[in-house]
């Protein structure tokens, strides 16, 4: 199965061995234009993915209306489905009118079921709520993910970017009430977008929760896709605010570093950056997204490239402010 130089661990605190990679599917599908609208292409590289060794696949209901999940379904060989690790999210509107969106009972049994025809599996490995739901109280939330871990329709449980506060009321509420724990957060971090550190990080770490980094490459920035004065004229940028307003002065003078640091290995930006992010020892498994196969190779290759302590400080130092993660120096 396994080519390459992928490498496992186990997703926080539990005994689940993801590899240190995984693959994010939200390109997949023809919602944007931004988007790999040929599902053929999509189908290789996942498959390519499976023989590279990633075992670890992340999509979610919104990503393109479940085209997504549906890609994914079609690619996975039903015969290493032991081995593969399915993961899918739930809460942003999947149609209009009433019980659309949300993290309900009813939504999130609903979803699951949907998320579940369009994979054609059985089961999902981890089931993740992708943002807070203000209008249902967590305990509904937990106690309908509890439900379908007890109903065999999925193994572990997980959350994506939200409040300290409202994550660590997640974790006590499920302890006292004996609900199913979250064991994985998907939280946006990466050289460039930091903020994590002062917010839901330093909680996994408390909490041995597993951390699956979104946008590990800031959207393409930390790739070396774009340079100082480019009109953004095209590409994700041209029609993507949050992506354009990355390019800030401290943002440019981090990929100065990085870029600096990949032509002394012979690496890309791209690798340096994802090997900055796996020696994070709070990350378990940053989420790439390649649209193409050269971008997933060049992705993997990032497992092959070792960062000095001198290394990663450089990379850090441009930030400003930078605050103190608990357990680190």
């Amino acid at each position: 199965m396994n080519d390459s130089s992928v490498t496992y661990t186990t997703l926080g605190s539990t005994g689940l061995d993801v590899s240190e990679l995984c693959l994010g599917t939200m390109n997949f599908g023809s919602a944007e234009p931004w988007m790999l609208n040929d599902e053929d292409e999509s189908r290789r590289i996942l498959e390519r993915a499976l023989d590279l060794g990633i075992n670890f696949f992340d999509t979610a209901n919104a990503y393109s209306n479940g085209e997504s999940e549906r890609i994914l379904g079609d690619a996975v060989d039903s015969a290493r489905r032991d081995e593969l690790v399915l993961a899918s999210k739930v809460y942003f509107d999947m149609h209009d009118g009433p019980n659309g969106s949300g993290l309900s009972k009813k939504h999130i049994i609903d979803q699951c079921h949907a998320t579940l025809d369009r994979l054609g599996v059985d089961y999902l490995d981890l089931y993740q709520i992708h943002r807070w739901d203000d209008d249902t109280p967590i305990e509904e939330t937990l106690d309908a993910l509890t439900y379908l871990v007890d109903e065999g329709l999925v193994r572990y449980i997980g959350a994506s970017t939200m409040a300290n506060w409202k994550f660590q009321k997640a974790l006590y509420t499920a302890d006292i009430e004996g609900y199913e724990r979250f064991v994985s957060m998907q939280p946006e971090y990466n050289a460039v977008d930091r903020h994590e550190e002062a917010n839901l990080l330093p909680v996994c770490e408390m909490e041995g929760v597993g951390v699956i980094p979104w946008s590990p490459l800031a959207g393409g920035f930390l790739a070396g896709k774009y340079e100082r004065g480019d009109d953004l004229a095209e590409g994700r940028a041209s029609t993507d605010e949050y992506t354009a307003n990355r390019f800030s002065d401290e943002n440019w003078a981090v990929l100065d570093e990085v870029r600096a640091i990949a032509d002394a290995k012979g690496a890309t930006p791209a690798q340096v950056s994802l090997a900055w992010l796996c020696q994070q020892d709070v990350v378990d498994a940053p989420i790439i997204g390649p649209r193409t196969m050269d971008q997933l190779e060049e992705n993997v290759g990032a497992l092959d490239v070792d960062l000095t302590d001198e290394e990663c400080a450089r990379i850090e130092a441009p930030k400003q402010p930078q605050w103190p993660v608990e357990g680190k120096d």
